[in-house]
């Protein structure tokens, strides 16, 4: 009996480490294509001058990657069932990789633009099919941990990413901003072929080319509208004309979804309240406040304060760090007091403390300054944790494919639409003030607006039933029962 049990013990130890490690590797990409995604934003102004057009112009490289990734997120599902999702998932990793190398190696914009679209349709494969790998990999008592290993990257590279880009723009050139994602690229296929186990599915039928369709244009003109939002290009007629489309098509590709045999995304994962409220309802809203934080940080620091990049990148370190420090104890907290409890409590310290960044000013003791964005990256960090785990506790292997490229498609635009919430609010606070430009009292009424929509947002998981999730948290209380 004993030698069963030891032997039990060594095949569940093992499973663990697998996960752990097929977690680690599918994060290392995502760590490459979020920073990508933050790192380019500095270098904007040289590459204009390399291409010998103005600065606005270069707005188009980021558009575009963001508007080529929101049409082909619907399809990684399906792909992944039908080609197997290491297959694709390693397609995808190359295809990012060589087109970051295209991308550093451009000459005039044209090229810049095309590369950057074939660099947004390996984007937009990476990340639901790398979360497919992982959920497929780890065993519930293991999803905590795996969960959290695959959120790291979404927390830091924002952070970590306009301060590395300053630095290789000042130092180097703005090629390394891509060229640097070349040994990173290689070094996760050879990761991927090393540790990562191929599992196909099933047949998944012929491709929904309809329901692929109007849920790409849809999610493409929604997106679109919000990025649109953010730059207030061309005023608000485009805006609302492009987010109009976007919802007309959303609404028919639910419609066709919900009425034909083998549709593109099985929806029936809404009806699972765990994943309907971490992604759809309350989980939306409080990724709206978080993300908006890293947008208004930088700008409070320089508009607001008045520092230089590099000064106030020091400051985004100490958040960054705040990100990192949750990672030991999200497990044991999860373990001990469950998901509704840390996702209300935890919500609400995260969305006060973003809303405190808003009383901040230069004469705040720095020590404060430290304190408080240590705090805010501690609670940012959980929040995002809970939130991506409990999606995903309750989900069958059938909707497993679907969930991931909902739940993705749902967080691209809960992205972009905080910081078109923050922008927003910083627009008409400077214009109430006849101001061409934020100041510091506009930045406290964008993060106090911030902070309240993520207070409501965490008291709405107060609905959750107080057991949810605890298969894969381990809640003591109710894994005694």
């Amino acid at each position: 009996m004993a030698t069963a049990e030891t032997s039990e013990n060594e095949q569940e130890a093992a499973s663990g480490r697998q996960a752990k490690i097929v977690a680690l590797v599918v994060a290392v990409s995502f760590f490459m294509q979020i920073l990508d995604g933050t790192i380019v934003a500095t270098s904007l102004p040289q590459m204009a001058a390399s291409f010998d057009v103005q600065p606005v112009s270069m707005s188009i490289g980021i558009t575009v990657y963001m508007l080529t990734m929101a049409a082909f997120i619907p399809l990684s599902g399906w792909l992944g069932d039908r080609f197997g999702a290491r297959r694709i998932f390693l397609m995808s990793i190359a295809v990012f990789t060589a087109a970051s190398l295209f991308c550093g190696l451009s000459g005039s914009l044209t090229e810049f633009v095309l590369w950057r679209a074939v660099q947004g349709a390996g984007s937009a494969l990476m990340t639901p099919v790398g979360r497919i790998i992982v959920l497929k990999n780890a065993r519930k008592s293991e999803l905590v941990q795996a969960i959290a290993l695959i959120t790291w990257p979404a927390l830091t590279a924002p952070v970590v990413g306009p301060v590395l880009g300053g630095v290789i723009t000042t130092y180097a050139s703005w090629h390394w901003n891509f060229l640097i994602n070349i040994p990173i690229g290689i070094l996760g296929i050879g990761l991927v072929l090393r540790f990562v186990p191929e599992q196909r599915e099933t047949d998944p039928g012929r491709l929904d080319l309809v329901g692929f369709v109007l849920s790409a244009a849809g999610l493409t003109f929604l997106l679109a509208a919000l990025e649109l939002s953010v730059k207030w290009d061309g005023g608000l007629l485009p805006v609302l004309l492009m987010l109009a489309a976007g919802i007309v098509l959303s609404v028919m590709a639910t419609r066709h979804f919900l009425t034909v045999d083998n549709p593109l995304l099985d929806l029936s994962a809404f009806r699972v309240q765990t994943f309907s409220m971490s992604t759809l309802s309350a989980g939306t809203a409080c990724r709206v406040a978080i993300n908006a934080t890293p947008f208004l940080l930088p700008l409070l620091f320089q508009l607001g304060f008045g520092l230089s990049s590099i000064a106030a990148g020091t400051y985004l370190l100490v958040y960054f760090l705040g990100n990192l420090g949750m990672k030991t104890v999200t497990t044991p907290l999860l373990r001990v007091f469950g998901f509704r409890t840390v996702l209300v409590l935890n919500g609400l310290i995260a969305a006060l403390s973003i809303a405190a960044c808003g009383f901040l000013s230069p004469d705040t003791p720095r020590f404060v300054i430290h304190a408080l964005l240590f705090l805010a990256g501690l609670s940012r960090s959980m929040e995002f944790t809970a939130l991506n785990t409990l999606a995903f506790a309750d989900i069958g292997p059938a909707q497993r494919s679907s969930a991931s490229t909902l739940s993705s498609m749902l967080q691209q635009a809960s992205m972009l639409l905080g910081v078109a919430v923050a922008a927003a609010v910083l627009n008409i606070a400077s214009a109430v003030r006849g101001a061409d430009n934020p100041a510091l009292a506009d930045f406290r009424w964008a993060f106090v607006v911030v902070g309240a929509i993520g207070v409501m947002s965490s008291l709405r998981f107060l609905q959750l039933p107080a057991e949810a999730g605890a298969e894969v948290s381990g809640h003591r209380k109710f894994r005694e029962n």
